[in-house]
């Protein structure tokens, strides 16, 4: 079952007749999931791309292979390509996309531990850049991370 915030965000997104789209790789389609099971779903809901491996996000989403290397495919400057190409793909008036680390093994440093997340939010009116560091075990940290992506939504929306 959905969290309270993802069923308030999505009531809101039917509220204004917006749809939503997402680019995900950390959340690996739970973001796309956790809406779908939403009672308005069928009004919001546009779809969404799981870019996990790097490989999807340079071949599908054009992310160049210089700017992977340079910043790492975890990084807000990632972030924001994939939510851009995901918003001319998709043409949803809200996409979100979403990497970051859940578990050690990937591109973590002192300066971004296991549990960085980065979000990159495109609305009609703005763009939400936002970091945070969330704690726990993987599936925990994917679950604050989709909470705190509908939050931003949510946020963004209730502040028009």
């Amino acid at each position: 079952m959905p969290s309270e915030i993802v069923m308030k965000c999505s009531a809101a997104l039917k509220r204004k007749k917006w749809n939503v789209s997402f680019a995900e790789s950390v959340t690996a389609g739970r973001l796309a999931s956790e809406f779908s099971m939403t009672k308005n779903s069928g009004a919001i809901l546009r779809g969404g791309i799981v870019c996990y491996e790097a490989f999807v996000k340079e071949q599908l989403l054009h992310v160049p292979h210089e700017m992977i290397q340079k910043h790492s495919a975890e990084s807000a400057e990632v972030t924001k390509l994939l939510a851009q190409q995901t918003a001319k793909l998709f043409n949803a008036k809200v996409t979100a996309a979403i990497t970051g680390l859940s578990s050690p093994g990937g591109s973590e440093t002192r300066q971004k531990p296991v549990g960085t997340i980065f979000f990159y939010i495109i609305t009609p009116t703005e763009q939400i850049r936002h970091r945070e560091l969330f704690h726990g075990t993987p599936e925990q940290i994917v679950m604050q991370a989709v909470d705190k992506t509908a939050q931003l939504i949510h946020d963004a929306i209730e502040s028009l």
